[in-house]
């Protein structure tokens, strides 16, 4: 899960004295990294340092510091037998009181780390481009969804951000460097042009399709004769998208296989060199 500053604002509006766990120390293998948090009150919590018998225990030692008043605390955990848990690292906790500066410092940090994210936009608010739209919410991305139709948009769930415009193809060519674009509108030339204007980027971390083998030679084939720089490589082009974990055709289904096929590029830790993201703008407006 994603947290928002308003997801956490909620729970800090009702949750009385609150303790904020964060990993601060790992040796070996650990459930989660540095950095990692979590809110704990003394009767809900929110985030994670990873679940299982560590997160217990930190919980446990966090509403016991809140009990005893007390500001500040440290753990220090060995990941084996002896706590139930078979990673066979060490992590080192600390544990803090959450007074009120604390707290916008907390909020302005997941605002920060959310602006971090990676964008995707999705073309297309059909059955797909809705569920694809309501899995990510879930996953470490911002996103967008793009269409010509108001009806459909509408038909999103109320959280997802969306965009309403006649040129979802001038969206691709304003968007940020390293995203991904995901085309699954209700008309194949649509498709085929937002797909052109991504791939002329020369900078995006993903670039699907709906579609099939056919429809992906037929845009290669609507290319061609544009004699234009498209890139011919098949690892440029994800079409049709999903295609690799399964068969089943249910909105739902080709939603969470192409969320896992986005994120797996964007956790990919590949960027692009300058250069080529720099001729990828200049062919994108052409």
């Amino acid at each position: 899960m994603t947290w928002l500053p308003a997801d956490i604002d909620a729970f800090l509006a009702d949750a009385g004295p609150v303790a904020c766990v964060k990993i601060t120390k790992v040796a070996g293998s650990s459930p989660r990294e540095v950095g990692a948090w979590m809110l704990v009150s003394q009767s809900g919590m929110i985030g994670t340092i990873g679940g299982g018998q560590l997160e217990y225990m930190a919980i446990d030692e966090a509403r016991a510091q809140l009990q005893r008043d007390e500001d500040h605390g440290v753990m220090d955990i060995p990941l084996g037998p002896e706590i139930g848990q078979c990673c066979g690292g060490r992590v080192g906790l600390s544990i803090t009181r959450l007074g009120g500066e604390e707290r916008q410092v907390l909020l302005r940090r997941v605002a920060g780390e959310r602006e971090q994210f990676p964008m995707v936009y999705i073309f297309g608010a059909g059955h797909v481009g809705r569920a694809l739209a309501k899995a990510l919410t879930l996953l470490p991305v911002r996103l967008l969804l793009v269409d010509s139709r108001a009806d459909e948009l509408k038909l999103a769930d109320d959280a997802i951000p969306r965009m309403h415009t006649p040129l979802p193809e001038a969206v691709v060519r304003d968007a940020e460097p390293n995203s991904a674009f995901v085309v699954l509108t209700h008309d194949h030339s649509l498709d085929f042009l937002i797909c052109r204007e991504a791939l002329l980027r020369g900078d995006a971390a993903y670039v699907g399709m709906i579609g099939s083998k056919t429809k992906r030679a037929s845009f290669r084939r609507w290319c061609a004769s544009l004699k234009n720089d498209v890139p011919s490589n098949d690892t440029e082009l994800v079409c049709p998208i999903g295609a690799g974990f399964s068969t089943d055709k249910r909105p739902e289904v080709i939603a969470s296989f192409v969320a896992a096929e986005i994120m797996g590029r964007l956790t990919a830790d590949v960027v692009k060199p300058p250069s080529v993201q720099a001729e990828g703008k200049t062919a994108s407006s052409r």
